[in-house]
Formats: C-alpha cells, sequence, structure tokens
C-alpha cells in the first residue's frame, strides 16, 4: 500500500525512514534487490529523495551490493567484538561520570524491561545501551555506535522475540555495578552481557538462518 510523503521534513529524511522501518520490521525482507524506481512509487515521491535515502542506508549497513542486508555469523561476530570493545569501556567511564538523573532512567529501563509489551521492551533495551553509551564522552564511539544502530535493531529484535534468558537480569547488574561506582565490574558485565547476547544470536542464526 502507497504512502504518500509529506511535506513537513525532507522528503529524503521521510523516506529514509519508511525504508529502514520496512526493513527492520520485515516488511522488506532480507535479500530484497532494491529497486529505485518502485520504491518512489510505492512512497509517492521522486527518486531523487529515494536516491539519498538509499545512500543513508547503504552508509548504515543495512543495503549491500542493492539488497537488503543479509547478516552472515562473520557479521555478527564483527559487530559483537566492536560492540564488546566499545559499551565494555563506555560502562567503566559510566560508573564514573554518569549522573544521578541517568542512573535513574537507567532504573527505569530495567523496569519496562521487565513489565513492557515487546515493543516497549525493544525501546528499553536501545536506550539503557545508548545512555551507557553516551556516558562514554567520546564523540567517536557515539558516532561509530550510531552508524550501527540499525544492524543493532536486527540482532536486538532476535535477542527480545526469543526472549533470551537473563536479559533484564544482567542489565540490572550492569546497573548495580554502575550505581556502586565499580568501573572495572560494570565493563567485565557488560563484556559478558554482550558476548551472551552473541552467542544467543550466533544460536538462532544456526538453526533458523533469520528465514
Amino acid at each position: 500500500m502507497s504512502q504518500d510523503i509529506k511535506n513537513s521534513r525532507p522528503a529524503s529524511h521521510q523516506a529514509y525512514e519508511m525504508i529502514r522501518d520496512r526493513i527492520l520490521n520485515g516488511d522488506i525482507p532480507s535479500g530484497t534487490k532494491i529497486v529505485e524506481e518502485r520504491l518512489a512509487q510505492e512512497l509517492g515521491c521522486s527518486r531523487t529523495p529515494i536516491r539519498e535515502a538509499l545512500r543513508q542506508l547503504i552508509y548504515e549497513g543495512l543495503i549491500v551490493n542493492k539488497r537488503v542486508v543479509q547478516p552472515t555469523e562473520k557479521d555478527l561476530r564483527n559487530l559483537f567484538q566492536v560492540r564488546i570493545l566499545l559499551e565494555g569501556f563506555s560502562s567503566q567511564t559510566a560508573a564514573i561520570y554518569l549522573p544521578e538523573e541517568e542512573l535513574n532512567l537507567l532504573s527505569h529501563c530495567i523496569k519496562v524491561g521487565r513489565e513492557g509489551t515487546t515493543e516497549e521492551v525493544m525501546k528499553a533495551n536501545e536506550r539503557f545501551h545508548e545512555i551507557i553509551v553516551q556516558a562514554s564522552g567520546n564523540s567517536q564511539i557515539i558516532d561509530i555506535m550510531d552508524r550501527m544502530k540499525s544492524i543493532i535493531y536486527l540482532f536486538r529484535k532476535t535477542v527480545v522475540l526469543h526472549q533470551r534468558p537473563r536479559l533484564i537480569e544482567e542489565h540490572e547488574e550492569i546497573y548495580e555495578s554502575i550505581k556502586a561506582r565499580n568501573g572495572q565490574a560494570a565493563k567485565q558485565l557488560m563484556e559478558n552481557h554482550l558476548q551472551a547476547d552473541l552467542d544467543f544470536c550466533l544460536h538462532i542464526l544456526s538453526s533458523t538462518n533469520y528465514e
């Protein structure tokens, strides 16, 4: 069903959001060939904003060789190696610098993770990690993680939808170590948490191939 692009924001940004959301929610499945003309017709706009939107999606890694990305085991391992390094460091830094207000937000994310709907849990999970990354105070780390955000979403969805054991409990342990200002414990717990995410996603990948 076509959806006209409104004039309230740049057409390229709206096109980007629509295409990205279709990829992330599975409406445009992995491996699908991307055709500019077809997308322009479906979204009710010219090819120029579509082209600009696709450029951003390529930059974020959601489109590779004109097809929706099909993450491989190697892709997954590479992604999590980066996350373990950067988020481990960020957690250690958060234990030193994270203010009380942000600590309360982490606690709220944990509460939503226990009680919320699937969509709320997804958002709370993302926000939990985002707060910690922001606490690094390192613009390079923040930029790298922002670029990977959409790909991370694909694997976060796997972790949440398949209800990985101890997901929220691990968040709580990370939170408690940050609250206690124990940087080394926070770093180690985050690294362990992401390694568990990786192992779980690899298990799901091997059994379903994301199909």
